[in-house]
């Protein structure tokens, strides 16, 4: 019995650390934040299917990285992959990997990102990027394990978790015709959505002062505090970079600062734009505005495939209204039309 308890409570101890792991660079107390990592602990007890979205600088890759390290991967390989930084020509070639002679210049066999990821995790960013044979061969592997390197016959099987992530709305990729409804549906079994750091105003001194301490130990830096000056324009900032440019705004802080404390002439933005203290009540309305009014229109088109009378009955709007709205933000009702004609042709056809 006291074998067991010792047993017990390593393997408790060994949890506990493993969570540690996993969500100690997961910084954040607001409520939108909370909501969506919470979710973590619970999506790493099985290969769920994960979709992250967020903008850049979210910290999409973070949360990849802690739902592997919370799982029984854990021990395993965890590969990142930026889909949309590879050549679309050889994407699929870096996931599934080749044959000697599959191609010119192909002199010996090489296998893929999954194959270096077995019994690990897979993590996808833009997966929207991927070209549409790409998704093909992913879906399959998605649903039967399987896969076939370039050039060669045999099929293999693959034992990876997939964790994919976008900053686009993919929804709307998927109207486009960008991005394949099925794997969609099937990369998306769970989603995150990472907030935009505006949305979570309440983190950025909280996460301020945890870059500040990280870099003021990593540099040997006497910078150890802000003033409220410094506090006040971290705040007033709109960080269209999100987190990831809050750790570089203050990276660069702790490199050249001289004192213990960070004033605010010692802070520089590099989108000077983005400056809310720059702009008025009336000015910041209308941008939040204009941003509101172009989801939801793209969103309305996107359940209604692009049928104008419908969109604008949903919006309670007359039609020409809604037109109007629709030419004020330069959306193209096109692409909405082609992509929903193209999905009910392959409706018909399958039916047929």
């Amino acid at each position: 019995m006291e074998q067991q308890n010792i047993l017990e409570m390593e393997e408790r101890t060994q949890r506990a650390l493993t969570e540690k792991l996993g969500l100690q660079q997961l910084i954040g107390q607001s409520e939108a934040f909370v909501a969506e990592t919470s979710k973590i602990p619970l999506i790493a007890r099985s290969d769920i299917s994960v979709l992250i979205a967020g903008e850049t600088g979210t910290g999409k890759e973070m949360v990849g990285r802690a739902i592997h390290y919370l799982s029984r991967r854990a021990g395993k390989p965890f590969v990142p992959v930026n889909c949309g930084a590879i050549p679309v020509e050889l994407l699929e070639n870096e996931l599934f990997g080749h044959e000697r002679g599959a191609f010119t210049g192909a002199s010996s066999a090489r296998g893929g990102l999954i194959q270096e990821a077995e019994q690990g995790t897979l993590f996808l960013d833009e997966v929207d990027s991927l070209p549409q044979l790409a998704q093909v061969k992913l879906l399959r592997f998605l649903q039967n394990k399987e896969f076939r390197p370039l050039g060669s016959t045999k099929v293999i099987t693959g034992d990876v978790r997939i964790v994919a992530a976008s900053n686009a709305n993919l929804e709307q990729a998927v109207a486009a015709g960008t991005l394949r409804r099925d794997l969609y549906y099937r990369l998306n079994v769970v989603p995150i959505i990472l907030p935009p750091l505006r949305e979570r105003s309440t983190d950025i001194l909280l996460l301020a002062h945890h870059f500040l301490a990280e870099f003021a130990a990593k540099l040997d830096s006497p910078a150890e505090a802000f003033s409220p000056e410094a506090e006040r324009k971290l705040m007033l900032y709109s960080w269209p970079g999100n987190v990831r440019e809050l750790e570089h705004v203050i990276e660069r802080v702790v490199v050249l600062c001289t004192q213990s404390t960070i004033e605010e002439d010692h802070i520089v933005f590099s989108g000077a734009n983005n400056d809310l203290a720059q702009l008025s009540f009336s000015e910041m309305k209308a941008r939040v505005v204009s941003e509101f009014e172009t989801n939801y229109l793209q969103s309305l088109l996107v359940a209604y495939k692009g049928n104008i009378s419908k969109a604008a009955e949903a919006a309670q709007k007359e039609r020409r209204t809604f037109w109007e709205l629709l030419r004020k933000h330069n959306i193209d009702v096109q692409k909405f039309k082609v992509a929903g004609a193209e999905e009910a042709g392959k409706a018909a056809a399958q039916h047929g």
